[in-house]
């Protein structure tokens, strides 16, 4: 029972990734009139090469999994996860959890139309909007999602930072459908830290990476204030914990 879990949980069968396609596809790609020719060409060119580095260097990753137990109870109870890691571990992240339908938001820029596209190579859905940039529209779009049925994504200190500082984005999220937070890491034992606010991490190939995941947060949807703020702390010591 538990090798056939931690392989669903591993891998996505063939039926959740042609589901997943279709649903990526589903997502109608941004209008890029707004851009330059070059910047629309610059688009699909970092895009296309961002999918085809991370599709070997995860292909050549080897994977050390601890908690699975807890990704399961969430599946158990009909409910689905609201994934959230810091911004610096996306790489793998993104490769880790591709196929299964994800929905996750990306900033409405050049960078993050670049990031969106790249992740829709791995099947993933795409909302714009940001903490900054048409956030509360986004996480309307959001909620809509996961309450039809699809899991979600942050990276819960980006798209600026602070590092490492968790933000309200998923909590909101959670308190409105009943759909708990899962806290995970993927640390890599080799990597290239980048000059970046986040020293983004992007591993070397063939490492071995260690994913780590965390007892659910439930945020109840009658949550005020007071317990919103707990509750993001929670989710800060949760994931500081998964930095050691």
């Amino acid at each position: 029972m538990q090798a056939s879990l931690e392989q669903q949980a591993a891998e996505p069968s063939a039926r959740a990734e042609r589901a997943a396609a279709r649903l990526a596809r589903a997502d109608a790609y941004a209008d890029l009139s707004n851009y330059t020719f070059k910047q629309r060409l610059a688009i699909r060119a970092i895009a296309r090469f961002a999918y085809l580095l991370v599709k070997f260097i995860g292909g050549t990753t080897r994977f050390k999994v601890e908690g699975w137990e807890h990704w399961a109870a969430i599946r158990r109870a009909g409910l689905q996860p609201i994934y959230a890691c810091w911004h610096d571990r996306t790489l793998l992240s993104v490769y880790f959890w591709r196929r299964r339908g994800m929905v996750v938001m990306s900033s409405p820029s050049f960078d993050g139309e670049c990031s969106a596209r790249f992740q829709q190579h791995f099947g993933y859905g795409i909302v714009r909007g940001s903490s900054t940039r048409g956030g509360a529209g986004a996480l309307v779009e959001m909620v809509k999602l996961v309450r039809a049925g699809r899991p979600a994504g942050f990276t819960i200190d980006g798209p600026r930072g602070p590092r490492y500082e968790a933000k309200m984005g998923a909590l909101l999220l959670a308190k409105k459908t009943g759909c708990p937070i899962l806290p995970f890491s993927i640390n890599p034992e080799h990597f290239y830290a980048a000059s970046s606010w986040d020293r983004f991490q992007i591993p070397l190939p063939f490492t071995r990476a260690h994913v780590r995941i965390v007892p659910p947060i439930y945020v109840p949807t009658d949550a005020d204030e007071e317990l919103l703020n707990a509750k993001r702390d929670e989710l800060q010591r949760a994931l500081d914990s998964l930095n050691n």
